[in-house]
């Protein structure tokens, strides 16, 4: 049998925590933020949790953690 393939792009996207949950990092924080308020900014620095209903997804892109 060959071996399972991580889906790449989905393993630059989300991170696997001790707790088994998935966390990923909020996009448009990259660029033109001299129009964006600072509180905006700061909470696009926070990690957000996957959902419940997104988990059973991730696990078939991440197969190996």
């Amino acid at each position: 049998m060959p071996k399972i393939k991580t889906n790449r792009a989905a393993a630059k996207r989300f991170k696997k925590t001790g707790t088994g949950k998935f966390t990923f990092s909020k996009s448009h924080a990259s660029h033109i933020l001299t129009k964006k308020t600072t509180k905006r900014k700061r909470a696009l620095r926070q990690g957000q949790i996957v959902k419940k209903s997104d988990i059973r997804e991730i696990k078939l892109l991440l197969p190996n953690g």
